[in-house]
């Protein structure tokens, strides 16, 4: 796939498609890291942790972190107070 650099503002930018964005899952607002060596550009979407919230709406809002957990049964020699 090819893309055409054009002025945008003060700027230069590139649009990238909707179809390349999915697959590279990438969103509207990401912020990426930019590094060019020997003439190409890479675009790279960095890593971050994922914050209380964004886990809890995993669980459908809800953690459930009040109470004991039932781990099961011992397997080895743990001792269960």
């Amino acid at each position: 796939m090819q893309a055409q650099v054009k002025t945008w503002g003060n700027s230069q930018g590139i649009r990238l498609s909707k179809e390349i964005l999915q697959v590279a899952n990438i969103s509207v607002d990401d912020i990426l890291d930019v590094k060019v060596s020997n003439g190409a550009i890479m675009l790279s979407k960095p890593f971050r942790h994922k914050t209380l919230e964004e886990r809890a709406s995993e669980f459908g809002g809800k953690l459930n972190l009040d109470g004991e957990f039932d781990w099961g049964n011992s397997v080895g020699r743990e001792a269960w107070n």
